[in-house]
Order: C-alpha cells, then structure tokens, then sequence
C-alpha cells in the first residue's frame, strides 16, 4: 500500500490529484491552510485520508505536521508539493512580495529538504513539485512569483543531482503548469486554460510513469521552448 503525502491539498490541483489517489489501494495524508476544505475532502474518503491543517510558511508547525502525518499513515513513499502563493503586484509593494517568499521559497524548501532527507535514510521515495511555466522567465506583472518558481525548479535539479549521485532510487518529478482553471491563475490575456481535472489526471499519470519533468498541459512545452529561446531584448517588449 502506497503511502503518500500531498501538500497543499485544500483546493486546487492538490485536492484535483488527491482525489484521484483515493481511488488507488494508496493512503493519504492531506496537508493545507484552510482545515475546512481539508475536513471536507477528507470526509469524501475516511478510509483513505489523514488530513493536518498546517501553514507552511511556518517552518516549525510545517516539521510537526509532517511528522504527524508520516507516523500516522507508517511511513512516507511519495510526497506531492503542490501548496504555494503568488500575487500580481504591479505596484511593488513589499507585503505580497514577502509572503510569496514565505510560502514558495522558505516553507518549500524546508518541505523539500525534509523530505529528501527522509527518503535518503529509508533508502527510496518519490518526491514531486508543481513548479511552473512562469519559472522560465521573469514576470513585470508579479516578479516574486516568477521567481520563487525559478527558485524551485533550480532546486528541484539540484535535488535531483544529489541523488543521482547517490545512486538511490528516489525518483525526482518537477511538474510545470501553464495556466490551469484554479485560483490561482490571475491576470488578463490568458490561453490555454486547463481544466483542473485535466490537469489532475496528466499529473497522476506522470507519478505512476516516474517522468522526470513534465508540463501542464502538454502543449506548454512549446511555450516553454519558445521562452527560453527568446532574447531578453525581445522579451521585455512583449
């Protein structure tokens, strides 16, 4: 029995992906800020979810939560870092900045860090984070977030380097979305919006074949290719 762990269940394409483990054999425990949505969820599979309100710009809750949850479903084979935060801030004002850094940056990688550490003491695991397209480039529009994605994705190879190195099978999945139906996505002029139920399931699929990196949808890949390619004096006029 397949024991997982999603962060940042609550809403979204965590709960979309959590859904979709519940029809496994799997048992999971369910983490997110907001501990009705996560009561909710729960009460949809009993038998299958554990469930732990938690926020994870708070490192030492986030250490307890996850303890709690590991212990409760005896032991830990796959987490899904799915939790995070983003804000269009045109104005630059420095308090929607710094929450993003709280969340996506300092409470992610203290997840990431936990979590890898786990699974190099067990000797195997399945690590996955929803980055983003955003991360490729730069954003004028909410520059935090975009950065704090290219923040994970580096890291998340850097992870993945480490572990190569140790020659464990610990499998690294770094999943990037385009635009995808949640609330997440902000702003005008945006195409190709994903259900989140579409996204959920390319997601899970991509967890069972152990993809190294993927995109959400599948066509953003295109995208992607174009972004980095693009010349920066080109860029910034877009």
């Amino acid at each position: 029995m397949e024991k997982v762990i999603i962060i940042g269940a609550s809403s979204g394409i965590g709960r979309e992906v959590a859904l979709l483990y519940s029809e496994t054999e799997a048992r999971i425990g369910i983490m997110g800020r907001r501990e009705n949505k996560l009561k909710e969820l729960a009460s949809s599979a009993p038998d299958k979810f554990i469930a732990k309100a938690c926020d994870i710009s708070d490192t030492t809750s986030t250490e307890h939560a996850l303890t709690e949850l590991t212990e409760k479903l005896g032991g830990m084979d796959t987490i899904i870092v799915s939790a995070g935060t983003g804000e269009l801030n045109d104005a630059l004002e420095y308090s929607p900045e710094a929450r993003t850094i709280a969340t996506n940056i300092v409470g992610w990688t203290y997840i990431i860090d936990w979590s890898v550490r786990h699974f190099i003491k067990q000797g195997y695991g399945h690590l996955a984070v929803i980055t983003s397209v955003g991360g490729l480039r730069g954003n004028g529009t909410a520059p935090a977030y975009n950065a704090s994605k290219a923040y994970q994705i580096n890291y998340t190879e850097g992870i993945r380097q480490k572990i190569f190195k140790l020659k464990l099978p610990i499998y690294i999945t770094d999943i990037r979305p385009g635009f995808v139906d949640t609330a997440m996505a902000k702003g005008e002029g945006l195409f190709w919006i994903a259900p989140v139920e579409t996204a959920g399931k390319q997601i899970f699929r991509a967890m069972k074949n152990k993809k190294k990196t993927i995109y959400i949808t599948k066509r953003w890949k295109l995208i992607a290719f174009i972004l980095k390619a693009v010349p920066s004096f080109l860029y910034c006029r877009i």
